[in-house]
């Protein structure tokens, strides 16, 4: 089916965000308010940072604010993969923190356990499926790397299912499957707009104050508190959380450390139960491909199937124009067909696009500032959904300022190689997309700038 006709009746609009049932906006913030913690930013960040600050200490008061709407951003418009992962991948972690590798990777499954836990005792219906994620192969060369990666985790006590060819496609019918490796305990699949919403219900069950609509302009030290002042009112606090992401930061240092790249996704219709059986996908696990340049892909409860990735699109700038890039949907169909070509003639009926918080080390990084007074976690680079509410408990473990398992970490400790300045920052980051495009076409081989790269410990990751 011709991609542009595949699109034709696409609404540019996230799906999870295009539900009947979204709730209404709370009201803005007007006059001056004080808590003990304000948090700023209404998305998983911002959300998991008050929900287990008022779960450790019930009395604590709790201010969020939320330029828009909790969950519009990032946490509203991915693609669900909620991984047990706290260093964007297995692989990631080794290269960086090789030493710290058994401790992050049971920390990260204790993480994911622990929102499993916050889900079913907040009665959050957010769609979760324990199905597991998989990686699979459509060149060649990507086979040595799953082995690989089975290989360290076995090291690490994890069993991931390596699987050959008949294998993978006995569980997902695609002729583009060469091998795969299936994670079926360090990830879940979930509907995020469903889980940032039944996280904001919980907030404001447990007593938080919630101010929708009410960007942050501006943050000042006067002394007895921090001071964050919006259009009509300002919030006066002991201690300050910033789960901003990529958003312009109240912190200038952050600005060199984050960039915005634009990630977009399609949604099909829904699958009927012929189209379903043609491809099997019995165990609706999550699913990745392993090139540079990557898709990830899953089914809904409802039978349709998100697909995203592939092109990650650097803008120095955020604008809403951004949202949509018929470019990309184009090729992102194609892709589609080529990988499913028994689902010729399937639709879609939602194209987004959004912007999302990459670093150097392509993993979340933290600090404080105002002599500890603020603390903030950015830099998830995709994999947030469950990483978020790791670097919530980081955040509030520095602003009690005891040290702990998590903060006694390098990873947490460390922060990651700043981006140099325009127009330098433009050029590297195009280069760097350009040579893993060009790997992905010659057998993975890695050219002079990405082998430097990767000398450095530097990445970039779609």
């Amino acid at each position: 089916m011709d991609g542009v006709k595949a699109l034709a009746d696409a609404r540019p609009k996230p799906y999870w965000l295009d539900q009947a049932d979204a709730p209404a906006p709370l009201p803005r913030l007007t006059g001056q308010v004080t808590a003990d913690l304000a948090v700023v930013g209404g998305g998983f960040s911002g959300l998991w940072t008050a929900l287990n600050a008022k779960e450790r200490d019930p009395g604590r008061e709790v201010v969020l604010i939320e330029g828009a709407q909790a969950g519009w951003a990032a946490s509203g418009r991915n693609g669900g993969f909620c991984a047990a992962s706290l260093t964007h991948g297995l692989g990631n972690g080794m290269a960086r923190w090789p030493d710290e590798m058994a401790v992050l990777d049971r920390l990260g499954h204790e993480n994911l356990a622990g929102l499993i836990a916050a889900t079913q005792r907040h009665a959050i219906d957010c769609h979760l499926e324990r199905t597991g994620e998989m990686h699979v192969a459509t060149q060649e060369w990507q086979l040595p790397g799953l082995e690989e990666e089975a290989a360290a985790a076995a090291e690490l006590g994890r069993a991931l299912l390596l699987m050959d060819q008949g294998q993978v496609r006995a569980e997902v019918a695609s002729p583009t499957y060469l091998g795969g490796l299936w994670d079926r305990e360090g990830a879940v699949l979930v509907d995020p707009a469903r889980l940032a919403w039944g996280l904001r219900a919980a907030c404001l069950r447990l007593g938080v104050r919630i101010y929708e609509r009410t960007p942050a302009r501006s943050l000042s030290d006067e002394g007895s508190a921090l001071e964050l002042r919006t259009p009509r009112g300002s919030v006066r606090a002991q201690r300050v959380a910033l789960g901003t992401g990529v958003f312009p930061p109240l912190l200038r240092r952050l600005r060199h450390f984050l960039i915005p790249v634009y990630d977009y996704v399609l949604m099909t219709e829904p699958l009927t139960d012929a189209q379903l059986a043609e491809i099997g996908w019995r165990n609706r696990q999550g699913i990745g491909d392993s090139g540079n340049q990557f898709h990830y892909y899953r089914l809904t409860r409802d039978n349709r199937i998100l697909w995203g990735g592939y092109d990650a699109v650097y803008k120095p700038r955020i604008r809403p124009e951004y949202d949509q890039r018929d470019a990309t949907f184009e090729k992102l169909a194609r892709h589609f067909y080529a990988t499913f070509p028994q689902l010729e003639g399937v639709g879609f009926t939602h194209k987004w696009g959004g912007v999302i918080d990459t670093c150097t080390r392509v993993s979340a990084f933290f600090g404080t500032a105002y002599g500890g007074r603020l603390a903030y976690a950015a830099g998830y680079t995709g994999l947030g959904v469950g990483a978020t509410r790791f670097g919530a408990d980081v955040m509030l473990d520095l602003l009690a300022g005891r040290p702990t398992e998590r903060t006694t970490l390098r990873m947490v400790r460390e922060k990651p190689m700043p981006f140099p300045p325009e127009p330098l920052r433009s050029g590297v980051v195009e280069l760097t997309r350009w040579s893993m495009a060009r790997a992905d076409e010659h057998q993975g081989r890695r050219n002079v700038w990405l082998r430097t790269l990767d000398a450095l410990g530097l990445g970039f990751d779609s």
